[in-house]
């Protein structure tokens, strides 16, 4: 949800020189919601060549928006721990103040702890633990609040029906923000989804890097190899 990218590192090099990923980077000072952050995307989106899109935890409605209504070049859709509705009800109970009040309380070093036991638990390291860090230092309270009340109402559920292109979810097996029903909420809406289930935390991508790139080349490689996009 912090957007600045940089956690797409460990990935960027487990696939390798010959694997070309375009990073798409949310500013870290305005708070947009989903439908401005869409038009962004789609607007750094690759012209004039075949890609995937990878949408990864909070960007995943946006990369399902973007595979219903697909430009000329799109091939392929990946997910990785992400949902389709608000995976959290609970979520909900977080409004107004206390909403603001708890980014607030994530910023703070007394989250650190909690923060890398959420997102990483056994599977952190220095290097992603400060690689975590960094990312939220660059994103302000305002941004953070706005996002999560997104995360809150969002629901692209209906969008799914839409989607033509392949698609794959990567679940992380110990995932302890989205829970396992959000990958099944959208293989019932798009039949053809492969889920891979990897040994990893919600943090997937940074934990466990090389069998995300496995897997995410497998997929491309049946799809003829174009290039990952990641908003």
């Amino acid at each position: 949800m912090d957007g600045t990218g940089d956690l797409f590192e460990p990935l960027a090099q487990a696939m390798g020189p010959r694997d070309t990923i375009d990073v798409v980077r949310y500013p870290g000072t305005e708070a947009l919601g989903y439908d401005e952050l869409e038009r962004l995307v789609r607007a750094q989106l690759p012209a004039g060549q075949p890609f995937v899109l990878l949408g990864e935890s909070f960007s995943g409605p946006l990369a399902i928006s973007i595979a219903a209504a697909p430009p000329p070049g799109l091939r392929g859709l990946i997910l990785c721990c992400s949902f389709a509705r608000s995976p959290k009800p609970g979520l909900a109970l977080l409004r107004g103040g206390l909403l603001e009040m708890s980014m607030k309380f994530m910023h703070s070093s007394l989250m650190r702890g909690p923060m890398r036991h959420m997102l990483l638990g056994r599977f952190a390291t220095p290097h992603l633990v400060a690689l975590l860090q960094g990312s939220l230092r660059q994103v302000s309270v305002a941004v953070m609040t706005r996002r999560m009340k997104e995360v809150q109402r969002v629901n692209v559920i209906d969008k799914l029906s839409q989607v033509r292109v392949p698609a794959m979810y990567l679940q992380a097996m110990h995932d302890r923000i989205v829970p396992a029903q959000a990958a099944r909420i959208v293989q019932r809406a798009l039949s053809g989804l492969r889920i891979v289930r990897l040994e990893g935390p919600h943090g997937l991508l940074q934990a466990a890097p090389v069998a995300a790139a496995r897997a995410i080349e497998t997929f491309c490689r049946e799809l003829g190899n174009p290039e990952p996009a990641t908003p």
